[in-house]
Formats: structure tokens, sequence, C-alpha cells
């Protein structure tokens, strides 16, 4: 049978351990039988039955913030269906075989999923969805929504041209309501089109999403770790992904390597893509894990997807649950994750940079596989971090990189160590003194030992 809320709630302790603080749940609303993404929504005020239903959904909603858990839930505005739906030709007929007044009648209907778009046009239509939105908000108790390809919302065939301006201002038009009823709530837009204007305030002529879900960041990043080859792995193209934001904001943008669409369709788990033989093996670990490196470190709202802390490979079916076997497996790995998220959440006060705004790839060597970048938000001890990467097989000795200032610099995490996999080698590394000179165009360098596939990340105590 399918998993229920009830399910979810009994796993929270391994994400509250983990140091998650924000669940995004797929798609709720009634879909036609117990299995689905629930992508095909037919009842969109009703919350599918196989889970639970609307009273376990709440239930689900408080437990998550007993726990400290954010919701955000995705929502499906750009077609409805395509099966089971109850509004499809609600006026009794359709001149053209399409769904009747309620949805569009011409090649506007046209969609990847069936000829099912709404009427962005309609004033019903429009009231439906933006109640709809409201409704997961204020009823439901949701912190945020997540607003599936809404590329098919302001246009037709996502072939460049904007031409659903109905579309584009009922979004701007839910995006308002939301600021203005729930301040504090977050609205994401899976667009994947590198458009600013998504993320820009309705009044200079945006749509209004908090953030967005980057193309920019898991493309070039998921490249990098899954190409079997050092020689073609780009690091320009790193240091781009890294340096990205939308209008100058890191927050606007959400960054993985790992989404319910990136491992489905053609594509697997991250582990199965880069050693499909031995997804659980040590190129898998290694890459894998450096990915997330980068996903922690990295400025944006970071997100994993289901299991990939412990190494779930193969690809993402409604039909196969996720093995909870491997949490106990790969519980160095685990580890790993975790340590990652408490340096991105500063919980030891010794990583603020990684909350800030401010990156800066100070070191680029494509040869060489090697990368190195500042991340700080006032800068200073305490504050700046310097994350170093290695994306060769090979450890690289005596190896120098500019730093931000001179003086001692501890490091924080060592993504090889041998607690973490005992496949790892675990080289040697220690605090590095930064002595003064100009370097990477920084005011000191350092030389250091790095692991093979692995990443080290420094920052300088507080005097």
């Amino acid at each position: 049978k399918p998993a229920t809320f009830a399910d979810v709630v009994r796993r929270f302790d391994h994400l509250k351990r983990l140091g998650v603080n924000a669940i995004q749940v797929m798609p709720v609303a009634e879909f036609p039988g117990d299995r689905s993404w629930g992508y095909n929504p037919a009842h969109m005020f009703a919350v599918e039955s196989a889970y639970g239903g609307p009273k376990a959904f709440k239930e689900f909603v408080r437990e998550a913030h007993r726990n400290g858990f954010a919701v955000i839930l995705d929502v499906v505005y750009n077609h409805f269906g395509p099966g089971d739906l109850d509004l499809w030709r609600f006026d009794g007929w359709s001149e053209n075989g399409g769904g009747g007044i309620y949805f569009s009648q011409d090649w506007r209907a046209e969609t990847p999923w069936g000829h099912t778009r709404p009427d962005y046009g309609r004033g019903e239509v429009r009231q439906f969805i933006r109640d709809n939105a409201l409704m997961w908000l204020e009823d439901f108790r949701v912190d945020g929504l997540r607003m599936d390809m809404t590329l098919y919302i302001r246009s037709v065939r996502a072939d460049g041209e904007p031409n659903l301006p109905d579309g584009w201002s009922l979004i701007q038009w839910v995006n308002r309501e939301v600021r203005e009823k729930f301040p504090g709530k977050i609205t994401i837009a899976e667009d994947l089109q590198d458009n600013e204007w998504l993320t820009k305030a309705p009044d200079e002529g945006g749509a209004g999403y908090s953030a967005q879900w980057d193309a920019r960041f898991v493309h070039p990043v998921r490249e990098a770790i899954i190409t079997p080859d050092d020689a073609n792995r780009n690091m320009n193209a790193l240091r781009d992904a890294i340096e990205f934001k939308y209008n100058a904001d890191a927050f606007q943008r959400v960054i993985y390597t790992e989404s319910h669409d990136e491992v489905a369709n053609g594509k697997a788990r991250v582990p199965q893509e880069i050693d499909g033989g031995d997804p659980t093996g040590y190129w898998a670990q290694k890459r894998s894990t450096l990915g997330a490196a980068l996903v922690f470190t990295a400025p944006g709202i970071p997100m994993l997807f289901q299991g990939q802390e412990f190494l779930e490979g193969e690809w993402f079916r409604d039909t196969v649950p996720v093995d909870w076997d491997k949490r106990d497996e790969f519980r160095g790995l685990v580890r790993l994750y975790r340590d990652l998220i408490r340096l991105r959440l500063n919980a030891a006060g010794r990583s603020k940079g990684l909350t800030g705004q401010h990156v800066h790839v100070t070191h680029v060597h494509d040869d060489m596989n090697m990368l190195a970048f500042r991340r700080w938000a006032d800068g200073g001890p305490g504050d700046d971090v310097v994350v170093i990467a290695n994306f060769h097989r090979e450890p690289r000795e005596n190896y120098t990189v500019g730093f931000p200032a001179p003086g001692t610099w501890k490091v924080l995490l060592n993504s090889d160590w041998t607690g973490y996999s005992e496949l790892f080698t675990g080289h040697p590394n220690g605090n590095v003194v930064a002595e003064p000179g100009e370097y990477d165009g920084q005011p000191a360098k350092a030389t250091f030992g790095i692991g093979p596939y692995s990443v080290l990340i420094f920052s300088q105590p507080k005097e």
C-alpha cells in the first residue's frame, strides 16, 4: 500500500537528527487511483485519501511544526488531471472536444501532460486557483508553496515565448496575495529557465516568487560528479554555478543535485549515474558526497531528495519505497551530511559565512580539477569560510591556494575522513597557517594536502 502521512511522521526523528528544517511534500491533491507522483491532480481542494485525507495532513503539518520543520507543499496549476476531472466539460459540452468553459479551448490548451490547461483569463478559474493556493496556507497551515513547472503557466510550449499573459498575471496575483496575507511564508517556482523576473516583486513587473529551483546549479554540478573522465570535468562551469545569483540575492535560488525530476524519466540517482555497476562503492560514495558538499557550501537554499543522505540508488518510482536499511548501513555518510548541515546552519558558531550572501571563487585550476572559494556574511574570524574541492581521483599534496587573511585556519570538515566511510582514504589533513603574501588575489596563502574527490572546509577561530 502507499505510505501515509502518519508513516512519514514516524521518520521525523531521522530528519531531526540530520538537521533538516523544512520538508517539501510532493502534491497531495486527490488524483486517480492510489499511486502517483501527484502531478495529475483531479480534485484540487481534496487531500489524497490514500495518504490519509485532510485530517491526517493537518496532523502531519502540526507534528512537523512541533519537531521544528517548516512544510512546503508542491502545487500544480499548469494543467489539471488529465483524468478523473469533475471540472471537465462542467457546462456539459465542448465545441471542439476540449474541456468546456473552465479550460482553454484553442491552441493554448496544449501541455506536455494533456490538453487540460485551465483558462487563466476566466475570472472563475483565476479565483479557483487563487483560493486553492491560499487554502493550503490558511486551513492546513503549510509554510510555503512550490509551484510545479511555472514555465507552462506563462507559456504554451516552453519555446521562449511568454505567450500566456493571463497566466503571468495570475501568478503575480497569487504571490501578491501570499505576501500580503501570509508574510514570512515562501513561494518557490520550478521554471528552470534562469529567469530573474520570476523572483522580482510584482510591483517591478516580476512574478513575485521568493525563490526558484536553479538549473544553473544542478546541471553543471551534476555533470561534474557523474562524468567518468577527470579530464572532462569543467571547473569554470562549476565556478559559474557557485557564484550565480538571481537579482544579486543568494537566497532566491534552491540548489540541489537530486530531485524527483533529476532522478527519473531516463535519469537515475547520482550514485547510480556515477557507477551503475556498484552504486554503493567507492566512486559513488566519493563523488556523490562531493556534490553534496557543494550543495551545502555554495550560496542558496540547499535541498536533499529522499534518501540521498544514505546512498539511495536506482531511480525514483512511486512503487518502490525508500530503503531505510541503508540508513544504518551507511551511517557514516549520514554523519557526513549531518556535519555539512550543521556547518551550513552555523550550529557551532564557527561558520557564519555559510549563512551569508557573499561568495568569491578565488581559485580555479581546470587541469588539476581543483577549486577554492570564500564564503562570508560580514567577514573576519568566525565568519570567513574557505572551501577547497578536489575533483580528481588522485590526492593533491603540497597544494597552495589563497586565503582571506594570514594566521591559523582550522579545518572544520574533511570529507575524506574514514569515520564517514571505511572506503575513504583518510588523507591526513589538519589546521593550516596562512602566510602573508598575495596569492589568487587574496592577501595570504596556505599549503595543504587533500584526498581524492574530497572537500576541505576551513574557518579562522575568533580570538
